[in-house]
């Protein structure tokens, strides 16, 4: 994660945290959630219900990529392939599924995008709005992501490196 990498903080994806060997649910999810969450500071996304409430209020900055359904879609679809044509290995044992399985799954992840795509914008929209904490970053394109990357987040980057 750039976020992470530029600020030189602790990072994990939460699906590493959920997902057990054969995707099944990892009863520690929430305990390592409220671990990993527990430290000063840390990247990680904004994703499963159960962690939302607790992500929420413990973080400062929400950066939301509202790009576009297409966007979302061509960098889901793409992914998805690449890791399951090269059979590459994810969090605790798990593979991709069969590509056949979009038709089958309807927790598929390229379905899954696809139904989600309006209620996770709705709700970003609705923390910006009814919170002031955490401040919400939207941005609504990869020209606007690698702007903000460059400058504000650079900027931040810079004076925690003279701290």
């Amino acid at each position: 994660m750039v976020v992470s990498d530029l600020l030189d903080l602790p990072t994990v994806e939460l699906d590493s945290l959920h997902h057990g060997p054969n995707w099944t649910r990892r009863p520690t999810f929430a305990a390592d959630v409220d671990t990993f969450t527990a430290a000063p500071a840390w990247v990680t996304e904004w994703q499963y219900s159960s962690a939302k409430p607790l992500l929420l209020s413990r973080s400062d900055v929400l950066v939301w990529l509202d790009h576009t359904r297409w966007t979302v879609m061509h960098r889901v679809v793409r992914r998805t392939l690449r890791r399951r044509l090269l059979k590459q290995r994810l969090w605790n044992g798990n593979y991709e599924p069969p590509l056949r399985t979009v038709f089958t799954d309807p927790e598929h992840i390229i379905r899954w995008a696809w139904d989600t795509y309006q209620p996770r914008r709705r709700e970003a929209l609705q923390v910006g709005r009814v919170n002031d904490r955490p401040v919400v970053v939207q941005l609504s394109n990869q020209s606007q992501v690698e702007t903000w990357i460059r400058g504000p987040l650079a900027s931040l980057a810079s004076a925690r490196e003279k701290d």
